[in-house]
């Protein structure tokens, strides 16, 4: 009897696995698809500050206006939540709902390590609480703060927002996220603000399939660092005959769709300026299909992260908005032809986000 083995699967080039992310978060080619569809296929953008997810959509959509997210937040399709990896993202109102139960594992994780602070406080009249606080009338934090240490007076007070935070599914209201709109942060939950009571969390393999395609191919620790979770190496080995396997260079398996675009690594990518926080930087564990190692970390100073800059796929520079001045700081020098693409991508997104102001765009100096 002859024994049969399996063939070793692809390998995977660090171009090849740029091309395709790149194509998946709508880098590659800009997409005709609309605000809401984007989000929902990005599954969410990361928002710790209210400007990022514009910038992100603007160099992803063909036609994005930052009225079209804004309307979208205003009516409550889009929200600001606490999500991934414990940061704000921006979801629509059913990601919301799905993918907040889905992480509160971490929210619980994230929860013990203030354990101390919260000596002799009940989480569930806690919890019971600040939903009535928030929506009886939305709440800032510092007004939780207040309430819950009259409650609680020998609790560390930012333990006790922390704990109400991870309880509750807290979103913030309008009008903070509208572009060109002030305004503190406010919350309430996400069912008084949606006006529907929340689900179950999903089975993590519909959460897998979303993944990669929107980040594949991937890895199982690739997930498990966008998601901010664990253990989720069951939920891929029961998708197993469901998906195509790979390997990166270095040996990791990769996991992907069958029918998901995978262009010629020599597909040409056009520069694109992302905003700080994007979520094509923090959604891999390992970011070297992006992030050329002799670049890692460059775009970060302490807990600060810069713009970015891609150019040909990969991270290349950083680029800020100094008064009426768009600096672009490239990390090596650029050749005369990607200056000029990256002149004329620069004038594109500006015309998008700030129409009718004039900017100059000028190159600082290489960073060393």
């Amino acid at each position: 009897m002859t024994k049969t083995t399996s063939a070793p699967a692809p390998v995977l080039g660090t171009r090849a696995l740029n091309r395709a992310t790149l194509e998946r978060q709508l880098l590659l080619r800009r997409s005709p698809s609309t605000a809401a569809a984007a989000v929902r296929h990005l599954v969410g953008l990361q928002a710790q500050n209210v400007r990022p997810p514009y910038y992100a959509l603007a160099a992803r959509l063909d036609g994005f206006t930052p009225d079209a997210l804004s309307r979208l937040m205003a009516d409550r399709e889009v929200v600001r939540i606490v999500t991934l990896r414990s940061t704000i993202h921006t979801h629509t109102a059913d990601d919301c709902f799905t993918l907040r139960p889905l992480v509160q594992p971490a929210r619980d994780r994230e929860l013990a390590a203030f354990r101390t602070g919260l000596a002799g406080v009940d989480l569930d009249r806690l919890a019971a609480l600040v939903r009535e606080l928030v929506e009886d009338e939305p709440r800032t934090m510092a007004q939780l703060r207040a309430a819950l240490g009259a409650e609680w007076p020998d609790a560390d007070p930012q333990s006790l927002a922390v704990a109400a935070r991870c309880r509750l599914p807290l979103v913030q209201v309008t009008p903070r996220g509208l572009w060109g709109r002030g305004g503190q942060v406010a919350l309430t939950t996400a069912e008084h603000w949606l006006g529907r009571p929340a689900g179950p969390a999903p089975e993590p393999e519909t959460v897998v399939l979303r993944y990669l395609a929107a980040f594949g191919p991937a890895s199982v620790k690739d997930m498990q660092t966008w998601a901010g979770l664990t253990r989720l190496r069951e939920a891929f080995e029961r998708l197993r005959s469901r998906l195509v396997t790979f390997r990166a260079e270095d040996g990791t398996e990769l996991f992907d769709l069958p029918d998901a675009p995978r262009p010629d690594p020599d597909t040409p990518a056009p520069p694109r300026f992302l905003p700080e926080f994007d979520n094509l930087l923090l959604s891999h564990a390992d970011r070297t299909r992006i992030v050329p190692p002799a670049h890692r970390g460059r775009h970060w100073q302490g807990n600060q992260a810069y713009r970015t800059l891609l150019v040909d796929g990969f991270l290349a520079g950083v680029w800020k908005l100094d008064g009426q001045t768009l600096v672009v700081e490239p990390f090596d020098p650029l050749t005369r032809r990607a200056r000029g693409e990256v002149v004329e991508e620069a004038g594109r997104m500006l015309a998008v986000m700030h129409p009718g102001t004039s900017y100059d765009i000028r190159f600082g100096t290489v960073r060393a």
